[in-house]
Order: structure tokens, then C-alpha cells, then sequence
């Protein structure tokens, strides 16, 4: 009897515990603030708003970036994010610094399911052309308490001037969000 008592304590404490978490960190009001880290390579993406690091064949990459959102309504959030990164080529010894930028809206599908869709744009130093690319990337967010996510997804950025590039590009993405 005592065991079976522990176990309904237990069942009820952990129900209460989901409700409770339960749309608190997506609701109208709250902020979300986010850093993804990016496996795509350095040639994939040029505009990074994440962190990574990439070398291959004498080119030599890293980012780093963030995010930040208002929920202007229960699980949708309008974003905006910036970041930096440096690209090395050891044999032709050139760099190039790119500065990104990012606007888009976040939703999250039954408080667990993030989709977004945003605009992310690159300015690179002497570029003839700089790249524009419209993202679409989904995922699932595991809450870890009332104030944490992890948010791993797949990310597809389609090419929005073709004189840049012409391919889409598919990331695999990892996040993670601080919800206040």
C-alpha cells in the first residue's frame, strides 16, 4: 500500500510538472534569447548568426553570432540576430571578415516544435555582390527547466540572388535558448 501511494504521489508531482512548464516559456510577453551552433560547412553558408568553426584545404572558418526574440503572441516570436565571421584561404593568404544579419519569426507548434522562417543577409568587405538567403528550419525543443532549451532541427536556406549562388544549402542545427 505504502509503495502504491509513493507511485501515485509521484505520477501526480510529475503531471503537475508538465502542466506547469507547459506554454510558460512560449507565451505573449516573454523574451527568448538563442545561440545555434551550424554543420554545414564554410563554402555552405557564409552568413552565420551561430557559433562554428570549420577547416578544410586551407580554409579556415569561424562564427559567432546571436539571436533574440519577443513573443508577440502565444509561441510565435518576431527574431532578429546578428553575427561575425572570418574566413582564411592559406593559399592564396587572403581573409575575409563577413558581418550577418537575420529577421524572421519563430513558432512554436504545440510548445514543442519550433518552426521559423527569416531573412539572412551577409555584408562581405569588397563583395561585388553580397548573399541573401530565405531560411526554413524546424526542429523539436527539449525544455530543461522553466528557462532552457535545447532546440536540435534541420535548416534549408534557398539562395535569394543567384549571381552569389544558386544552390540551397541544408544545415544541421543544434540551439539553444534561454525563455524569460
Amino acid at each position: 500500500m505504502k509503495k502504491a501511494f509513493l507511485l501515485l504521489m509521484a505520477t501526480v508531482g510529475f503531471v503537475y510538472t508538465i502542466q506547469a512548464q507547459d506554454g510558460t516559456q512560449t507565451d505573449q510577453g516573454s523574451w527568448l534569447i538563442e545561440a545555434n551552433t551550424g554543420f554545414g560547412g564554410v563554402s555552405a553558408h557564409a552568413a552565420n548568426t551561430g557559433f562554428g568553426f570549420f577547416t578544410s584545404d586551407g580554409i579556415t572558418s569561424w562564427s559567432i553570432g546571436n539571436e533574440g526574440g519577443y513573443f508577440v503572441a502565444d509561441g510565435l516570436a518576431l527574431k532578429a540576430g546578428v553575427g561575425y565571421t572570418s574566413t582564411s584561404f592559406s593559399d592564396f593568404d587572403i581573409s575575409e571578415s563577413i558581418l550577418t544579419y537575420k529577421l524572421g519569426a519563430k513558432y512554436y507548434i504545440i510548445n514543442t516544435i519550433p518552426v521559423q522562417i527569416d531573412v539572412t543577409g551577409a555584408s562581405i568587405k569588397d563583395a561585388n555582390e553580397n548573399p541573401l538567403w530565405l531560411g526554413l528550419q524546424g526542429g523539436y525543443a527539449i525544455f530543461i527547466g522553466d528557462m532552457v532549451s535545447i532546440e536540435p532541427g534541420l535548416r534549408y536556406n534557398l539562395s535569394l540572388n543567384e549571381d552569389f549562388t544558386d544552390e540551397g544549402i541544408f544545415e544541421f542545427r543544434v540551439g539553444f535558448a534561454l525563455h524569460f
